[in-house]
């Protein structure tokens, strides 16, 4: 059987020291209606103690990553970052206080690291639209979390 039966033709695969099953186990806490689908464990080829997680694929809210055990030579920057779209400030504030939690950080105009320093864009659907108005454009600049209603009523002036 393929390993990759069932995943789409592109996937993000994500690198991290040795902590992949702990940075899986948080996104799945965050992310609604995702899940853990399969493990690789090394043998005695290594890399890594016999048994120990290698990769781990994984789902949230239908998009597939596979995360690596990689040990410690990359580390994750803003150059790479995932948009989580939002129907409402209630949204934007779920995902902004989840993901920065526990030494998360907040950057500017809807960016944040989480505690694994993976880069995330809290953003609300409607933000393509809003931003053909520079005030509105001008008040994200302002922000650190984007402000629905801020970014409206700049878009109306």
């Amino acid at each position: 059987m393929n390993a990759f039966q069932g995943f789409p033709r592109i996937t993000p695969f994500l690198w991290f020291d040795s902590n992949a099953e702990e940075a899986v186990d948080f996104y799945l806490s965050v992310f609604k209606n995702s899940r853990r689908l399969d493990e690789l464990r090394t043998t005695e080829e290594g890399p890594g103690p016999k048994g120990s997680i290698l990769t781990i694929e994984f789902e949230l809210d239908g998009q597939k990553f596979t995360a690596l055990n990689g040990g410690p030579k990359f580390k994750f920057n803003e150059s790479i970052s995932f948009v989580v779209r939002c129907d409402s400030q209630k949204e934007v504030d779920y995902y902004w206080t989840k993901l920065t939690a526990e030494g998360g950080s907040e950057s500017q105009c809807g960016w944040l690291k989480d505690k694994f320093g993976l880069s995330w864009q809290i953003v609300p659907a409607r933000l393509p639209d809003l931003l053909k108005h520079p005030r509105a454009v001008h008040a994200m600049l302002q922000m650190k979390k984007l402000d629905i209603a801020e970014l409206e009523r700049a878009a109306q002036s």
